[in-house]
């Protein structure tokens, strides 16, 4: 069985995919300028992740009063959580820029940032495409997903090799590394997101 296109399930996980993708533009936009900012850009992340909760917590509810479901119901809570995941960090993110008054992403954050706003418009393109049956072109997407990931790596290594050989404070080498395998592990979210759709292709391709 497939998506209808107006089935619930189709709907909330359309919504978490909507409002994570929102969010991560959000976050990749944002201008910071000053410590204010950084109040207002975390309280912005946290609505977005508490919108995010209550979209995962009616996928629950729904899940447990349902006898039928279009695709297994373990697969539509992997892919809701998965995204969820990905939402959590970000603001566990922005939370982190706050604590630590960090204004100014330097090269690397905007890197990690933009790959991670890429994924979620590939997340967001691959959830709309469940109610239509197109497993190829989901798994294009995800093959997307994996690619912005490994990029990731790459950047994680980079950056904390320049950290450790341009900053001689070590607190802030603590909260850069800190912040940088935040950004890396939000990625391993996404990629988490990727195995789910390749999961669902295999069981309903």
């Amino acid at each position: 069985m497939v998506f209808k296109k107006k089935d619930k399930f189709a709907i909330l996980l359309s919504q978490i995919a909507g409002n994570l993708k929102e969010s991560a533009h959000y976050f990749a936009d944002y201008k910071l300028n000053n410590v204010s900012d950084l109040k207002e850009f975390s309280g912005q992340m946290k609505e977005y992740e508490t919108k995010g909760d209550s979209f995962v917590h009616e996928v629950i509810l729904d899940l447990n009063k349902v006898f039928i479901t279009p695709i297994e119901r373990e697969d539509i809570l992997a892919l809701a959580m998965s995204m969820d995941d990905v939402l959590d960090g970000l603001e566990h993110t922005s939370a982190m820029f706050e604590m630590y008054s960090i204004t100014q992403a330097d090269e690397y954050m905007l890197k990690f940032v933009e790959a991670i706003r890429q994924c979620s418009d590939e997340i967001e393109s691959a959830v709309e495409l469940l109610s239509t049956k197109k497993w190829i072109q989901i798994r294009e997407h995800a093959i997307k997903i994996k690619d912005l990931e490994s990029k990731c790596d790459g950047i994680l290594r980079q950056s904390i090799k320049h950290l450790f050989h341009t900053e001689k404070d070590p607190i802030r080498i603590i909260q850069y590394k800190e912040i940088y395998e935040e950004l890396e592990e939000i990625a391993d979210y996404c990629q988490n997101v990727a195995n789910t759709f390749e999961t669902i292709i295999m069981k309903n391709a």
